[in-house]
């Protein structure tokens, strides 16, 4: 059986958009193979918004309306991928993500990448 820190945070909410969790030792059942395509869906959904957007903020005759939806378009998308990104940290054993220069607190970013 799976231990409790080994749940399986789901790619959707649960009533009153509380998070589901998965307590499963098989990767392959019916319920897995259903979050592993949840979650591809998400992702692709997310980065064809991300092409929209760019069109969206690019035309200079976009509405205060067209923003805002793509507001919240954006805002849902982001919330999907983020809990995408939490479950599958969750899963990576411990070594998979440490890198050289890690430390207690977590991966730090290489100075390059603030400009």
């Amino acid at each position: 059986m799976t231990h409790h820190d080994e749940l399986r945070l789901l790619p959707w909410e649960g009533p009153e958009g509380k998070p589901c969790f998965l307590s499963a030792d098989d990767s392959s059942g019916y319920l897995s193979r259903l979050a592993d395509n949840t979650e591809a869906v998400q992702l692709g959904l997310g980065a064809d918004l991300l092409k929209s957007a760019s069109e969206v903020l690019s035309d200079s005759t976009s509405t205060s309306v067209d923003l805002r939806a793509l507001a919240g378009a954006l805002t849902s998308a982001l919330r999907d991928v983020l809990r995408v990104a939490e479950s599958r940290g969750h899963r990576l054993s411990p070594a998979a993500g440490a890198v050289q220069g890690d430390d207690e607190d977590g991966p730090r970013l290489p100075a390059a990448a603030f400009g």
